[in-house]
């Protein structure tokens, strides 16, 4: 994925859990975090806990994250795909907001419709000689069918809360949830598909290699079978071209039209 929508993602989320973005310029985050997101990524517990015992409110760190190569020796997280902090928001996601239900905030003097919108981000990892994952956020329209991708930074830009406004009232959806996943679902498939592989091929033929050159190694020592096989479902399992998908995590967003 480009490094244009991991600095999305990031931003997106701390946003979500209601920090402060202190700066965000050409690949480097700086984020106020709250006391909650500062107990969540910071592992400062015993601070908190003293904090809390003697009675005082307790200052929440800010989070300085590098996705810009050119800035890595920079002060900060050097964050990646596959990187332990990119790791850790991704648990913290799975662990504590899978889903959510959240309105557009308005103001209203009339009537207003809120149309319900699936969304779904999604982590596809591509798993072979080299790693690569990949997030994917995409929002299904559960009236009319109308899908938007990158549906993340569409939210970023409005206003949202865990209440309806007043005057306003939802829209009954039309496709049912489990359809609206498998619309979805089809869409990443057909993704998928159209993409060129050569990062698999280039592992297949890594794997040949590797197995052929394992062979040469144990030719006429037929006492070492069992282990030459063990040996070979291990570069197997290291080479295979592996393509996965895992949610992590989605929502119904009731929206404006």
């Amino acid at each position: 994925m480009a490094i244009a929508n991991l600095e999305n993602f990031l931003q997106n989320y701390f946003i979500f859990h209601r920090c402060e973005i202190l700066e965000n310029e050409d690949g480097l985050l700086k984020i106020q975090l709250t006391e909650e997101m500062d107990r969540a990524l910071m592992n400062r517990p015993f601070y908190w806990h003293y904090i809390k015992k003697i009675g005082q409110k307790g200052e929440p760190m800010q989070l300085t994250l590098i996705t810009n190569p050119e800035k890595r020796e920079e002060k900060g997280d050097w964050v990646h795909f596959g990187s332990p902090r990119l790791q850790q928001i991704i648990n913290h996601l799975k662990e504590n907001e899978k889903f959510t239900r959240l309105f557009q905030k308005v103001s209203a003097d009339k009537n207003t419709a809120m149309y319900p919108w699936l969304v779904v981000n999604l982590k596809i990892s591509y798993k072979g000689k080299h790693k690569k994952d990949e997030v994917i956020s995409i929002g299904l329209q559960l009236v009319n069918g109308k899908m938007r991708l990158e549906m993340m930074d569409y939210l970023k830009e409005l206003p949202l809360q865990t209440a309806i406004s007043d005057y306003c009232y939802t829209i009954s959806p039309l496709i049912r949830l489990q359809s609206g996943y498998k619309r979805i679902e089809a869409v990443i498939s057909n993704y998928l598909e159209n993409q060129t592989h050569g990062w698999a091929e280039e592992s297949i033929e890594t794997l040949h290699e590797e197995i052929q050159t394992l062979k040469h190694f144990y030719e006429g020592r037929t006492e070492e079978e069992e282990q030459m096989q063990k040996e070979i479902e291990e570069i197997k399992e290291r080479y295979q071209p592996v393509i996965s998908c895992e949610v992590i995590n989605g929502g119904l967003f009731y929206l404006t039209e």
